[in-house]
């Protein structure tokens, strides 16, 4: 592993929590939204991360693998698979979440019945998972600044 390589591991991981956080942000921003452009409530969303996996042989050919249970992950490390950070696989709607209906028949969306679907957002989850996140780039940054004392301290070695 490289000194970059470490470099590359903590940057990824901060850009990967930031994301995070503006998908979190917008969550809390549209916990009332009922109405989007397309008429219907907002619906929470969430990101996916998967590890960026690299070997000795694909850092030259730029293609990857990945598994996915402990035993592979266990195997690939002992055949030489080396981590490279992680990427966002994608961010997608949470539909297994049931949406929020609240009787307010003076609402402009509430249905025939006087309910009103409220996104299925729940503020004390999104609290906790935007810590999380915030805790999570706070070890990526402090991962970086090691690794960069690390090699400052390196480069300082010959000048005794």
């Amino acid at each position: 592993m490289s000194m970059f390589t470490a470099f590359n591991i903590s940057a990824s991981g901060m850009t990967a929590q930031q994301l995070r956080t503006d998908v979190i942000s917008q969550n809390i921003a549209n916990v009332n939204t009922t109405r989007t452009s397309d008429g219907t409530p907002y619906v929470r969303k969430a990101v996916v991360f998967t590890e960026k996996t690299l070997t000795a042989s694909t850092a030259v050919t730029g293609s990857s693998s990945n598994g996915s249970s402990f035993a592979s992950v266990l195997k690939q490390a002992h055949n030489g698979l080396l981590g490279d950070g992680v990427k966002v696989t994608s961010v997608y709607e949470d539909n297994s979440t049931d949406m929020n209906m609240v009787y307010d028949p003076s609402h402009p969306d509430a249905d025939e019945n006087g309910y009103v679907t409220y996104p299925n957002v729940n503020v004390v989850q999104e609290m906790t998972d935007l810590i999380d996140a915030s805790r999570s780039y706070e070890a990526n940054i402090s991962a970086f600044n090691a690794s960069k004392t690390m090699a400052n301290k390196g480069l300082t070695i010959g000048e005794q």
